[in-house]
């Protein structure tokens, strides 16, 4: 196990059996190309073996840091020396820098797949640190690969990597989603696209509610959406898009979401200023939640939930039979905002701006919808929202709060 830094060498060798061996030992110049040149030799007479597990594979040789890693951008790390002890299964890396870097991660391990392992790590890119979120779910040793790059680089470089030790592997259902990016919660990329003022800079949400509000400060050209994932979705009756809602305010944007049973889910951001058709990758987060959470969706929304549209009740897409329900709602430049159901309510708008109404759902089955003009000299109604009437109880139907 060799480590280099930028003027000594170590070398720590666990012979495989009892006998004499060979350890013989190249070099050549740091900035050089050319073939390794043998410099010295050493015999190691090894009396008694040491049984113990073989380490991961590593076709860097080298374990640690890179002696040339303050050339890359790296400053210092939260951990020192080449062994990270993992007591519960999860570590978290970070590495200051010296510039804005970008940077990806291999997790080896003997037990370990490609795809597992893509499951074991989160990566966060900031401003001048990065950091990297790893969970282990086999005991024994893995080796945690740092590939970085500058913001305009062309290609990774390997940076360093440390030999991981888990006592105690974390259980494979609290692994992160499959497909998270490499940019995880707010970092270089958030800020790329103008979003400023996080709620949460920490990519790892943990939910004992089963909800989070995600918020951040947004430009007024800039437009945000949200998808929310989970690997494997048990017995949940909507669509997992139903379980976000986005609300944009004049300067904010807000991603409420609601789970509708337990597990690890991926809430990624999209975004896209007026000059672009297309919606970009922003960032994911990861939410968690081992509790039981039976939250219902929020409404349906439609292309014209738009800046500025503001859902104050009910927040829940599905109703309860046979009821009262009390609308309240903003929706800018409307002149008329109605819900139809069973019948036609017209809301009428108060002094704050906010179409209100009370709303008699109807029988189960029913989709109530909500509706508005944006032209005196138009007669149609444009949909906003729907909603679904449910039978059962309040309590059956969960509130989303």
């Amino acid at each position: 196990m060799m480590t280099v830094s930028k003027n000594n060498m170590t070398i720590k060798v666990t012979p495989p059996a009892k006998g004499l061996f060979d350890l013989m030992i190249f070099a050549r110049h740091a900035d050089s190309q050319d073939p390794y040149n043998w410099v010295c030799s050493y015999q190691i007479q090894c009396l008694e073996p040491r049984n113990g597990e073989k380490l991961p594979e590593n076709p860097f040789h080298f374990w640690g840091f890179h002696q040339k890693v303050r050339d890359f951008g790296i400053k210092e790390s939260s951990h020192k020396g080449e062994l990270l002890i993992a007591p519960e299964g999860t570590l978290l890396l970070t590495l200051q820098t010296s510039r804005p870097l970008l940077a990806t991660y291999d997790l080896i391990n003997k037990d370990l797949d490609a795809a597992l392992s893509k499951k074991c790590l989160a990566a966060q890119a900031e401003e001048e640190k990065l950091s990297c979120h790893v969970l282990c779910p086999f005991q024994g040793y893995y080796r945690l690969s740092v590939f970085v790059k500058d913001l305009e680089g062309s290609t990774f470089r390997n940076a360093a990597n440390f030999l991981i030790r888990c006592l105690r592997p974390i259980n494979q259902n609290k692994l992160f989603p499959s497909g998270l990016s490499m940019h995880c919660g707010s970092g270089i990329s958030s800020n790329g696209h103008g979003l400023s003022n996080p709620s949460h800079s920490s990519p790892i949400i943990n939910t004992k509610l089963g909800k989070c509000n995600i918020t951040f400060h947004t430009p007024t050209d800039v437009e945000v959406t949200a998808s929310l994932s989970k690997d494997k979705v048990m017995n949940t009756k909507y669509p997992l898009e139903r379980y976000v809602l986005v609300t944009h305010l004049r300067t904010k944007v807000s991603m409420c979401v609601v789970l509708p049973e337990s597990g690890v889910y991926k809430v990624g951001l999209f975004g896209r200023s007026k000059d672009h058709k297309d919606f970009a990758h922003i960032c994911d987060y990861v939410i968690c939640c081992f509790s039981d959470p039976s939250w219902p969706p929020f409404p349906r929304v439609y292309s014209l939930w738009r800046r500025g549209c503001v859902l104050l009740e009910p927040r829940t897409g599905v109703l309860q039979e046979q009821s009262w329900v009390r609308f309240r709602i903003k929706v800018p430049k409307a002149c008329q905002a109605v819900v139809l159901g069973q019948e036609k309510t017209v809301l009428q708008q108060s002094p704050n701006m906010v179409w209100e109404g009370d709303v008699f759902t109807g029988a189960a089955g029913t989709q109530v919808k909500l509706a508005a003009k944006f032209s005196q000299h138009c007669s149609s109604l444009e949909v906003i929202l729907a909603f679904e009437v449910g039978g059962g109880s309040p309590a059956s139907l969960g509130c989303s709060g």
